[in-house]
């Protein structure tokens, strides 16, 4: 059965949720430069609530959305080229965490309703939110890198699943075939379209 690896509860400890597959040990949250501003969730008892009114953005926020997007495809590009046997899941969110702050923005995932790391990497059976940690990409992995930053007050939000080494053939066609139905659901996406009408185009 697909598990969801993350804990995002306050006060976590140190390992993933029980039943995790591949756990291994958290290491300590990595430090935010002061100059970096943060979003409001960061420091908060409580995940923020979903602000229930429809937002029309004009070109200048379409821009800063642009922006925010376009730096995560960048950070999320060079992390595949780390996915490799031996290398941990700790060491690709140290990579993520500095190109992120270098770019003067925020990882947003950090502090998130507690979780401790500035990206998410699911491995194998895990299916989304993973925690890194120092457990090592084996050969036959596939992981998922979920990179999400905030950059001028708009969270631009990307992951890609990657192969580690040698992955058996059933193992290609899982991600081959989820990536279709990924993009075929982007093609459904158009102005005045339902989100029943993407589903549709997925399942399909």
């Amino acid at each position: 059965m697909p598990k969801i690896c993350a804990k995002v509860a306050a006060g976590h400890r140190g390992s993933q949720e029980e039943g995790a597959a591949g756990r291994g040990a958290v290491s300590a949250r990595l430090p935010v430069p002061d100059h970096i501003p943060r979003p409001p969730y960061v420091g908060a008892d409580a995940i923020p609530d979903v602000c229930p009114d429809r937002q029309v953005h004009d070109g200048e926020s379409i821009m800063l959305m642009l922006d925010a997007c376009e730096l995560a495809a960048r950070v999320l590009q060079y992390a595949g080229t780390l996915v490799k046997p031996a290398v941990t899941t700790d060491e690709i969110d140290r990579a993520v965490h500095q190109m992120i702050i270098d770019a003067g923005a925020y990882p947003s995932p950090l502090g998130y309703g507690g979780f401790p790391k500035s990206v998410c990497t699911s491995v194998n059976e895990c299916t989304c939110h993973g925690i890194p940690d120092s457990r090592e990409l084996q050969d036959g992995d596939i992981i998922n890198i979920d990179v999400t930053v905030y950059l001028n007050g708009y969270h631009g939000d990307t992951s890609r699943t990657y192969l580690c080494g040698d992955v058996d053939e059933s193992t290609k066609q899982l991600v081959k075939v989820t990536e279709e139905c990924m993009m075929r659901g982007i093609s459904a996406c158009r102005h005045g379209a339902s989100f029943k009408e993407i589903g549709q185009r997925i399942r399909s």
